[in-house]
């Protein structure tokens, strides 16, 4: 069994949506993950999403094309959870929930509290962006 049918084994093993790259590293050197992981995004089982995350692909029923697996929404969770990052849904996401306001979000935004983040997470040219709740001060 290559290297290639080996991470493919592993990707179709693993319960989520989202592979990280670091997970898939004790099977080979990083040139071996780099080299397969290229294979498997020109193959079209993977889709970058972010720097080192992955998220596995699905033929679409309706349309016949490999779409992403799941939505932003699940694929930015899954991936803040991998990664160890506490976020929660953002303000206007928030009060659609607790019924303040029938407004419906139009993008997802990520409350990340104190912490800055700049990490782009993209699935299909859709975008997730960051609010906090840092106190600016005047200067």
């Amino acid at each position: 069994m290559n290297l290639e049918d080996r991470i493919v084994r592993s990707i179709s093993l693993r319960k989520g949506t989202v592979v990280l790259r670091s997970e898939l590293a004790p099977l080979g050197s990083a040139a071996q993950i780099t080299r397969v992981l290229a294979q498997l995004l020109e193959k079209g089982k993977l889709v970058r999403v972010s720097k080192g995350v992955f998220a596995k692909t699905r033929v679409n029923k309706f349309t016949g094309t490999l779409t992403v697996a799941g939505s932003l929404e699940n694929i930015a969770s899954e991936t803040f959870r991998k990664l160890g990052i506490p976020v929660r849904p953002g303000r206007l996401i928030r009060e659609y929930n607790e019924r303040k306001t029938t407004q419906i979000p139009v993008e997802l935004v990520a409350d990340t509290g104190k912490r800055r983040i700049s990490r782009k997470i993209e699935v299909a040219g859709l975008m997730v962006k960051y609010e906090n709740d840092r106190t600016r001060t005047a200067q």
